[in-house]
């Protein structure tokens, strides 16, 4: 590729350099100096030369040109004329020469069988196809045949015979049973080449009847099957051993011819018991290695590629215990005609020189002819400018006019070779394609490549030199390429500067200026080093680097190639590394990476973490390097290499590491090339093509890696084509009228050989288009411009050097660049759905209008303003994304009573389309926030004055307020609460007649007309009265007084409104008792000042004997009586010590009856014992009788009294309404539990009396306690919520009732 550029004015050179010397019309220059170049017709695609079809589908002949301008297409059809215009059943695809023949629709693919030519005309030639054999595939049934049975003795040999019928192509053999499994094949019994299956020696377990032959033509996926053949094996005793026989081929010698490039495939089928075993040797030679492969339990001998020098005596052997038998095959190579230099497109100037070459080679010698514009040289007009010389054409002083195509025609009786090359004469000045003043980077002592990229007819010469004004640059420390690149082998400090390149011919000059800047090398001054650490230590590695100012470095720390690990114990300093409280885990090696953006930098260091050494210490270290290198068998895609390991420092090797260096793609980079175990001293490398590899090996024991060994003798691989193609290929456009196709270029050793180039190819996907391909240089993008605004695109990107392309890559599918929406959604609609929730509608838009990824929708959606306050301001949009193609989303988050607008986009990669029209919607009312604050002032003896504030968000029109308040005394017991409703426009309020020295809670909330906000709580306490006790207000004991308030008028100052509250005593009430035989259980409710000491008076009913007094241990509100008479009638009163007159209204209560007298022993009773035994008898009956109704179904009330009473949370539930389920004995026949049944109203009775304690206490079932107080005393609530009851479904509480007034 490197050669010094000499300026020559030869004019038989080629004209038109870009990149390579290859044909400048065949390269993608820009899309402007395409348009303005002519060019002859050149085939880019056709059909095979035997191009063998489906008869049952349309037969597809391929012809594809290119040429400026594009060409016209032609055919012929067995040597004349083919007029596709008279037969309805061919069409030719448009702007194609392809020929499509309908033979779905009635044609009969035998009826087009024939040798099809394409030709492809311009105005400056004519180019055509191969010969294109068309023949339909052909699979045609067995021919009926009777099978006997074959009858073979045990040992014997046998050959089933297949002898498929013959079809085009050839069909593919296979032997199966009955349940289409494959038949096992062994060294014993396999397949021949020819398709019939062979017994060395048959065994009994032979014996079958469903030997199957199968043929199947791939053409037209069909299989045919051979009947069924049968086997029977008998067996005689003893069985005779025999030696060898070849059952194929027959005799001792036979011939093989085969074509140069073929694989070549040799059999040998022997017979024999035991079974023979063949083996393969070449008379006079070797077989040849990587090419030569043993199948069919090496009966066959199989040879890739074949050339002439395979030709020879090929022996096969066959031998078991009793002796061998051998065959020769004599093998002769022949070859169909294959290029030695096939001619390629020659472009000249007017009054130029150049000449066509084309020379084949084959077995034996073809025969050259040729052809201008399709017809032979010989008859073609005339052109004075063109001699011809067996396989060159000479052309001499060529005008425009001698543009014209050119076949060259190779043939012998093994097959042709047809080759189109045109001869272009063009007049074009120098162009220079490389940017203007572009800036090429490189660090010191590396190589600089200037590019100047040139095109010209006749091709220009290049000049460059140092500076405006610069001598022209010679000399041995530049290298000038053929391609304008300017090379500087090693780049200097003082090779930095401006530098002019000139290219010139006959028709003009042009010139252009790039810059180059040499910057100094990142190096590490300090590196890490190798450190041995006891665990639970420090260790530190440093990196101290040195870099030019004008780049920017960055560090990077690795621990055994990978990331730190996410441990503070790891800390990364400037330029070092420090771990911390090191463990086990941390052994390994760190590396430390610097990165610019010219050049990158390494050094590595391994941590080796051990125990606290013994006494004497063994000393542990990193083995010695390997030495001693050698490469033998040196192939070409593999290489043997050896070595002598190094002193392995008390620690055994474990692995050997092998590494490689390609000095003519990376020199000085080394690579991992594979790992081998620590015994091992050998290893067969694979290699690749075009390296020039040399080899490296470092030992690895426990402790750590060795250094490198010296590096081996360097070894150059061949070129070869490449193996692979780029991957990630894309295709995104990043306008919406281009399609930017980008791939991962091939790594230097992945190129396979020199000019490494790429093969882009398009073509829109779901249109009629042939595929359009351009050859880029080692890139990795291609912008496909004036695309159709976001269509899809097949894209395909094949790799290829100068031996050739690679594999056929695969498609993939991408898109050109999309561009904003056009169209809006339509038909947006609002659905509010609540106060603060709403859902929109809207109508998708047409996919064509979205123009790229349908990446979903957005709603703008804002507040415009309240409609409570009619203020507007600050308008704040909001925005939601509906991903994918949703019509719907729903708006979280609103205002209530409140008046918004929003509108709707549609949105791909590109952005956001138009809006839709704003639609307006407003939300309702809400429950309003609470109050902005709530504050309590001017304490006195019984007042306090409230304040407040209205709501921050009245979420509509607000209709009142509530106030509640009640009592808390000392140990947090609430009092009665009182409600009080407030107009909307009122802010303050006084209220009279409370208690003195009383803590009040207060809860006070706003209602619009959907419900009650949210409240705020405050406490207060009115002072203290220095009298000490506060009098009873008149009309006390009689309910509350009615409740005064007047409001006021709005916008100015105004008195607070005056609240008249009954005043709060000291009082007892809600005394009751619950009395067994000798006791009752007294129990009171208590208002008034903290610390009273109670007393229980009592006496017998109606006597008008002195009241009894009990004294109340401490403040409880209940007491025991204790030694009554059974059967009598009490009254019973509760009062407080030293509060004259204050105590409760008078109780009644009656004690339990007295049990029967125990003078007398009843059990000694006649009459008991006759009593006795009459019950026992009337509870058999009845148990008999419920017996008898239990199992009929009935059910059992309970009585009513307990559906009153009873705890609610232990009464059976429906599940569909919540109501109270009936008892039934149709369910488990358990007893029955306490509870009420629900009548047929589903109405719950209520006890006649209402002086029961289940109706004031919570949870109260009439149960003691073991000091016989009763169970569910009153307490208030601890609770931040008021202690009402009047939403409550329930029955008032005593409390709940209190508040229930109006």
């Amino acid at each position: 590729m490197m050669k010094k550029m000499s300026i020559s004015t030869s004019k038989t050179s080629l004209v038109l350099f870009l990149c390579q010397i290859i044909s400048a019309l065949d390269v993608p220059l820009d899309s402007k100096l395409l348009e303005e170049l002519s060019q002859p017709p050149t085939i880019t695609q056709q059909s095979p030369k035997d191009y063998i079809v489906d008869p049952r589908e349309n037969i597809v002949i391929q012809c594809e040109a290119k040429g400026k301008p594009p060409p016209s297409f032609s055919w012929t059809r067995n040597g004349t004329h083919f007029d596709i215009d008279k037969d309805a059943q061919v069409t030719m695809k448009p702007n194609s020469g392809t020929l499509v023949i309908n033979i779905m629709n009635g044609g009969k693919a035998e009826a087009y069988e024939g040798v099809y030519q394409c030709t492809a005309r311009n105005e400056r030639g004519a180019a055509i196809s191969n010969n294109i054999v068309v023949r339909p595939s052909r699979s045609p049934l067995w021919t009926k045949e009777k099978l006997e049975p074959n009858h073979v003795r045990e040992g014997d040999s046998l050959v089933l015979h297949c002898r498929p019928p013959v079809g085009l192509p050839p069909p593919i053999i296979f032997w199966m049973d009955n349940a289409f499994q494959r038949l096992p094949q062994s060294e014993r019994v396999s397949q021949g080449l020819n398709g019939d299956l062979y017994f060395s020696n048959v065994q009994p377990e032979d014996t079958r009847e469903d030997y199957i032959c199968y043929a199947r033509f791939n053409h037209t996926q069909t299989i045919q099957q051979k009947q069924p053949i049968s086997v029977k094996v008998f067996s005689t005793k003893p069985v005779t051993e025999r030696q060898p026989v070849l059952l194929t081929p027959t005799g001792s010698t036979s011939t093989k011819v085969e074509l140069r490039g073929n694989v070549l495939l040799l059999e040998c089928i022997a017979a024999g018991l035991p079974t023979p075993v063949i083996r393969w040797i070449k008379e006079g030679g070797e077989l040849p290695a990587n090419r030569t492969f043993f199948e069919n339990f090496k009966k066959t001998l199989k040879i890739i590629d074949v050339s002439e020098a395979d030709s020879g005596n090929y022996k096969c052997i066959a031998r078991n215990a009793l002796g061998s038998v051998h065959h020769v095959i004599s093998v002769t190579v022949k070859a169909a005609p294959y290029w030695i230099t096939a001619p390629r497109n020659l472009v000249l100037s007017p009054g130029e020189d150049g000449t066509l070459i084309c020379r084949a080679n084959g077995n034996p010698k073809p025969s050259i002819s040729w052809l201008a514009n399709g017809v032979p040289i010989a008859i073609a007009p005339e052109d004075p400018s063109r001699k011809v010389d067996g396989d060159t054409i000479i052309f001499s002083h060529v005008q425009e006019r001698s543009s014209a195509v050119y076949q060259c025609n190779a043939s012998n009786e093994y097959g042709y070779l047809l080759a189109n090359a045109f001869v272009n004469v063009l007049a074009e000045p120098p162009r220079i394609l490389t940017p203007a003043n572009k800036l090429y980077q490189v660090i010191a002592d590396s190589p600089a490549l200037l590019d100047c990229a040139y095109f010209g007819s006749p091709k220009p010469e290049i000049e460059w030199f140092k500076g405006v004004k610069g001598s022209i640059l010679r000399g041995n420390e530049y290298v000038f390429h053929d391609n304008g690149t300017l090379e500087i082998p090693v780049a200097q400090k003082n090779n930095a500067g401006t530098y002019t390149c000139v290219a010139r011919n006959k028709l003009g000059k042009i010139q252009n200026e790039v810059q180059l800047e040499i910057k100094d090398p990142t190096m590490i001054i300090k590196q890490p080093e190798y450190k041995v650490i006891q665990r639970y230590g420090q260790v530190s590695f440093e990196c101290i680097i040195k870099h030019d100012s004008t780049l920017l470095p960055t560090v990077t720390w690795l621990k055994d190639n990978d990331e730190l690990p996410d441990d503070e114990r790891f800390l990364v300093g400037k330029d070092n590394l420090t771990i911390m409280n090191v463990t086990d885990k941390d052994d390994g090696t760190y590396t430390c990476i610097v990165n610019t953006t010219l050049d990158s930098v390494s050094a590595s260091a391994v941590l080796t973490v051990v125990a606290a050494p013994p006494t004497p210490a063994i000393i542990y270290a990193r083995p010695n390097p390997p030495f001693d290198l050698e490469l033998t068998g040196q192939l070409e895609r593999s290489i043997d290499l050896s070595w002598l390991p190094g002193d392995e420092n008390n620690s055994p090797i474990t692995s050997f590491v092998i590494e490689f260096e390609d000095a003519l793609h990376e020199p000085g980079v080394w690579r991992y090339q594979t790992e081998v175990p620590g015994s091992q001293t050998t290893a067969q490398l694979k290699l690749s093509p075009y390296v020039n590899y040399s080899f490296r090996v470092i030992a690895v024991n426990r402790i750590g890696r060795s250094q490198p060994s010296e590096p081996s003798e360097q070894y150059l691989t061949k070129s070869a084509s490449p193996d692979e193609n780029p991957a990630n290929v894309q295709g995104i456009g990043s306008e919406p009228d281009n399609l930017v196709i980008t791939w991962e270029p091939l790594k230097g050793f992945q190129s396979n050989g020199p000019g490494l180039q790429y093969k882009v190819s398009w073509r829109q996907k779901d249109v009629d288009d042939e595929w359009t391909s351009v050859i880029v240089a080692n890139v990795s993008k291609y912008i496909v411009s004036g695309t159709p605004t976001f269509v899809p695109y097949e894209v395909k990107v094949q790799a290829l050097n100068d031996l050739g392309y690679a594999p056929e890559p695969s498609e993939v599918i991408g898109h050109s660049g999309e561009d904003l929406p056009m169209v809006a959604p339509g038909n947006v609609q609002v659905h509010v759905i609540n106060s603060t929730l709403a859902k929109v509608h809207w109508d998708p838009v047409p996919l064509k209008s979205v123009r790229g990824h349908l990446q979903g929708y957005k709603v703008y959606y804002w507040k415009v303003q309240s409609l409570s306050r009619r203020s507007r301001r600050h308008v704040e949009k909001k925005i939601l994304t509906f991903r994918g193609n949703k019509t719907f989303g729903m708006l979280p988050g609103l205002e209530p009573y409140s008046s918004y607008k929003l509108n709707v986009r549609v949105v791909n990669g590109k952005g956001e389309g138009p809006a839709s029209p704003d639609k307006v919607f407003k939300t309702p009312e809400g429950v309003p926030s609470s109050p902005s604050f709530l504050k309590i002032t001017n304490p006195t003896l019984d007042s306090l004055t409230l304040e407040w504030g209205s709501p921050t968000h009245p979420n509509g029109v607000l209709t009142s307020y509530t106030l509640k308040f009640q009592p808390i005394n000392n140990t947090h017991e609430l009092g009665p609460l009182v409600e009080i409703r407030i107009p909307a426009n009122e802010s303050s309020l006084i209220l009279k007649n409370l208690n003195y020295s009383t803590r009040y809670k207060f809860y006070f909330n706003a209602q619009t007309s959907v419900g009650s906000g949210s409240q705020i709580t405050e406490e207060a306490v009115t002072i203290m009265d220095e009298a000490g006790i506060l009098h009873p207000a008149v009309g006390a004991g009689k309910g509350y007084s009615e409740i005064l308030f007047a409001t006021s008028p709005v916008m100015h100052t105004v008195r607070p409104t005056f609240y008249k509250v009954q005043p709060l005593y000291p009082r007892i009430r809600n005394v009751t008792t619950a009395a067994a035989e000798t006791y009752a259980n007294i129990s009171w409710e208590y208002e008034g000042p903290d610390h009273a000491n109670f007393y229980v008076e009592y006496g017998v009913a109606g006597s008008k004997e002195d009241w009894k007094k009990e004294i109340v241990n401490g403040s409880r509100s209940f007491f025991v009586l204790k030694g009554l008479t059974p059967g009598t009638a009490y009254k019973v009163r509760v009062g407080a010590e030293g509060l004259s007159g204050f105590r409760s209204s008078e109780d009644v209560f009656e004690t339990g009856p007295a049990m029967a007298s125990r003078q007398v022993d009843i059990a000694t009773q006649g009459w008991f014992i006759g009593l006795m035994c009459a019950v026992a008898l009337l509870i058999l009956i009845l148990l008999i009788v419920c017996f008898i109704r239990r199992n009929k179904g009935g059910k059992y009330p309970v009585k009513e009294k307990e559906d009153a009473h009873a705890d609610p949370e232990i009464q059976p539930m429906k599940e569909d309404d919540g109501t109270f389920g009936e008892y039934s004995d149709a369910e488990d026949h358990k007893p029955l539990k306490k509870g009420s049944r629900t009548p047929s109203d589903r109405t719950v009775k209520k006890e006649d009396s209402d002086d029961s304690l289940v109706d004031y206490g919570e949870g109260v079932n009439g149960q003691f306690n073991e000091d016989g107080s009763f169970i569910g005393q009153y307490s208030g609530k601890k609770e931040k919520e008021p202690a009402e009851g009047n939403e409550s479904s329930e029955a008032p509480s005593p409390v709940n009732a209190m508040n229930s007034f109006v």
